[in-house]
């Protein structure tokens, strides 16, 4: 199914709804609006295989975009817009996008991007361009010199997502993307509706950015399968719950640090939404502390669902509250694939022994390269044909996965492997604590010391005594070996709204001199 079979049976349903405004995108207008502008891009000469850009927040019209492409058989990259000029001209370029198309929100960087967008990106348009704004055509004024009718051959786009960038430059994940009739997603994303539940009386919250591959993706399936999604412009954690009573939303996906941030909300505040019209609340995207966990199903009831996959599509593995509670910390057993955990020259490693990640795909595996860099894409895939992201994790007696952290943010101190995600879920549940990062800095005696860098709930508290206790209270909970040496403080910490954390970012700092504990 797809937007345009649903305008016709029925045309003023809300395929969207903007949570902060109450503004309605119905099913007849994002198909006529996506129409129009697939016209304007075939008209530029875009074909089957080509590529579009586009960088704005959470607009209304950001989904129309989105379908324009996906009608059209292009590949279409959605751009973190918090980046800067260079990083997004990084990207169109890489992408080798033929169109862009941004919005008065980003009009700084847009600006900044007039002489930097390469020359084969010809379309170049901005959603509410202010009067004169130079280098742009209006959106609206463009889209409306085409008709509101499909093309004469309507095929399946598919999302070219870049990788959030955390340890190094953003790679483009490309999968293959055989002609096919729009309608027919490709197998990683037709299982949506079966997986999960969702149909025609789905109403979805989508409170992450779309420019991450998740969100984006569920809100192409809702509007696949003639649900609504309830699209937050940004995250707030009230506002998430108020949207969840108002709308009584049915499916939802979060990241742990949202999770985070409704459970340290005043309890009477969170007793005042009613969120029992939840059927499911799906999370991913990074571990989950289990104290974390174990407080949402004890608030939301067992309707917590956890999948972890990769933006790559090389496989997945799920778990329900029920199976979770059983097997604390896991994220489930495989699901259409299977795993395996191998040491760093290929061998197989025993239950509860960690190592790197391998995934076997199945039937809804993707197929996948990063564009432009086969060196990358050779390490990821083994000969026998394995996927892996480089992350790092051990399998139980009963085949469940535990994840212990990324192997690029391995500690290594006096030749022991240090895993620091463990102290960072430990960490984010202190109560003078809103969110926290651990790793590696230099040692001269042990290669390495354990370092954390925590956002703390007051600012004023930041300091010696509050890194004391925090210190202690790491080494009262977990061996002394995993613990932070020191503490330092950052009124905020450089993580993505999808709930990546830049840890580089911070990590970098600590790789020279430095004269202040507080960063």
């Amino acid at each position: 199914m797809w937007p345009g079979a649903h305008a016709r049976t029925n045309p003023d349903k809300p395929a969207y709804v903007m949570a902060s405004t109450g503004q309605v995108v119905t099913y007849q207008e994002l198909d006529d609006r996506s129409n129009r502008l697939a016209q304007l891009f075939h008209a530029a000469g875009l074909r089957f295989g080509d590529h579009i850009a586009i960088a704005m927040e959470n607009h209304p019209r950001y989904l129309e975009v989105v379908w324009a492409a996906q009608r059209s058989g292009l590949y279409f990259t959605p751009i973190n817009f918090h980046f800067n000029a260079e990083e997004i001209a990084y990207i169109v370029d890489n992408c080798d996008a033929q169109a862009y198309v941004t919005s008065a929100h980003l009009s700084e960087s847009a600006a900044a991007l007039r002489e930097r967008l390469p020359e084969r990106c010809a379309v170049r348009l901005m959603l509410d361009r202010p009067a004169g704004f130079e280098g742009y055509d209006d959106y609206d004024t463009a889209i409306a010199a085409f008709p509101a009718e499909p093309l004469d051959e309507e095929l399946e786009g598919v999302a070219m997502v870049y990788s959030s960038g955390t340890t190094g430059r953003p790679k483009g994940i490309k999968y293959a993307n055989p002609r096919r009739a729009v309608g027919e997603p490709l197998p990683g994303f037709a299982g949506f509706g079966e997986t999960y539940g969702l149909d025609e009386h789905t109403v979805y919250l989508s409170p992450a950015p779309l420019y991450h591959s998740a969100p984006l993706q569920f809100c192409v399936a809702m509007t696949r399968f003639g649900g609504t999604a309830i699209v937050l412009e940004r995250f707030d954690p009230e506002l998430a719950l108020a949207s969840i009573e108002k709308y009584r939303v049915t499916h939802s996906q979060w990241v742990p640090t949202m999770f985070v941030r409704m459970l340290k909300l005043p309890d009477e505040t969170r007793r005042m939404y009613d969120v029992s019209s939840q059927q499911l609340a799906i999370h991913a995207a990074a571990p989950c502390p289990v104290p974390i966990k174990q407080q949402m199903i004890e608030w939301w009831g067992p309707i917590i669902f956890e999948y972890y996959a990769a933006t790559e599509g090389g496989g997945s593995t799920m778990i329900t509250s029920e199976e979770w509670l059983a097997h604390p910390g896991s994220v489930g057993k495989p699901f259409g694939s299977n795993v395996h955990i191998l040491d760093e020259e290929g061998n197989p490693l025993p239950p509860g022994e960690s190592g790197v990640v391998w995934f076997e795909g199945g039937e809804r595996s993707m197929t996948f390269e990063y564009h432009k860099d086969p060196e990358k894409t050779k390490a990821a895939h083994s000969e026998s044909g394995w996927t892996t992201v480089g992350d790092m994790g051990y399998l139980d007696d009963e085949g469940y996965l535990y994840l212990t952290d990324r192997r690029d943010f391995m500690i290594v101190s006096g030749g022991v492997n240090i895993y620091p995600q463990e102290a960072e879920n430990l960490l984010i549940t202190h109560p003078k604590v809103m969110d926290a990062a651990v790793f590696g800095v230099p040692n001269e005696e042990m290669g390495e010391e354990v370092k954390g860098v925590v956002q703390p709930i007051d600012w004023s508290t930041a300091g010696p005594e509050l890194e004391a206790e925090l210190v202690a209270f790491c080494r009262d909970n977990l061996a002394h070996y995993k613990c932070p040496v020191s503490i330092d403080f950052m009124e905020e910490l450089p993580r993505q709204p999808t709930g990546k954390l830049y840890k580089r970012l911070i990590r970098d700092r600590y790789w020279g001199d430095r004269t202040s504990r507080i960063v």
